[in-house]
């Protein structure tokens, strides 16, 4: 199989480029610049496979390049795999396209809440995911991976994620948010996963990639843990830092998708792909060396 997988310099793109091609396929992994419609076509022409990883994954820029990259640079895969007669497109969103929702790990069939909508990051996400699926339900193969929180080796740039971890294992970090939490996930089981979605994924459907829902408390133990340091063990009320976020102290994107427990199921994943993720253990273990250098 010949496969095209935008983002293959990023963390997670690096990992399913990789993951391929241990199974044997040609990978086409050059840089492709989503916002132009003729270098993705040229990209695109003659894969059998199209993965489409690539995104602006931040929390501050203009909202301008968000929907320049993530949106449009997500109509022009759609697009080019079409003229193309691409076999299928596996399209990478988020677990926030899902959620969070409270008092219980979110599925596919649930939505974000209305206020994380404002965050940049986040509605043009879902807006490139629901380009994706109209798409499928007017006859191109496509299907939607929804990773959690990738954690592992090679979050170079790094990601906002990577650098929380970094700083929990560095020491900077001592204080942790009360109420809160994530769903964490080996980068490498995110990659499986994309394959497996390739494979035995339904067209037009979302599958939520993760492995564990922790609260923040316990990320940052087990991290600081691995890296051979105290936990952190201030807790913080949600309350202060909204108030420094109100003051421009704080990321105001990051604290507002902090509001409430980032917790998901993978079920649907595990019974219809046979995605099966391992233990966190090896992730943190790595994400640690790679912070700490």
């Amino acid at each position: 199989m010949d496969a095209l997988v935008t983002g293959a310099g990023g963390f997670v793109g690096r990992h399913v480029a990789a993951a391929l091609r241990a199974q044997g396929h040609t990978v086409r992994d050059e840089r492709v610049e989503l916002r132009d419609a003729a270098a993705v076509e040229r990209a695109v022409a003659g894969c059998d496979a199209v993965f489409h990883v690539a995104a602006l994954y931040a929390y501050d820029g203009p909202p301008e390049l968000f929907e320049a990259v993530n949106v449009e640079g997500t109509r022009h895969v759609v697009d080019a795999c079409r003229r193309a007669g691409v076999r299928r497109l596996v399209h990478t969103s988020t677990a926030g396209t899902c959620g969070p929702v409270a008092g219980r790990p979110a599925t596919e069939r649930d939505a974000p809440p209305g206020w994380e909508l404002r965050v940049p990051y986040k509605h043009t996400k879902l807006r490139a995911e629901r380009l994706v699926l109209a798409a499928a339900r007017d006859g191109l193969d496509a299907v939607v991976v929804n990773p959690t929180t990738p954690i592992g080796p090679g979050d170079a740039k790094p990601t906002p994620t990577g650098r929380m971890l970094a700083g929990v294992a560095s020491g900077r970090v001592r204080a942790y948010i009360g109420g809160t939490g994530l769903n964490l996930v080996d980068v490498r089981d995110v990659a499986a996963g994309h394959l497996l979605a390739f494979e035995r994924g339904v067209r037009g459907e979302r599958y939520l990639l993760g492995a564990e829902d922790l609260t923040l408390r316990e990320v940052f133990a087990r991290v600081a843990a691995a890296a051979g340091r105290p936990a952190p063990r201030l807790r913080i009320p949600y309350a202060l830092p909204r108030a420094l976020a109100a003051a421009r102290l704080l990321n105001r994107d990051e604290v507002a998708l902090a509001r409430m427990p980032m917790f998901f199921s993978s079920a649907k994943a595990r019974r219809e792909l046979g995605y099966a993720p391992g233990s966190l253990e090896r992730a943190i273990v790595d994400a640690v060396a790679d912070a700490l250098g």
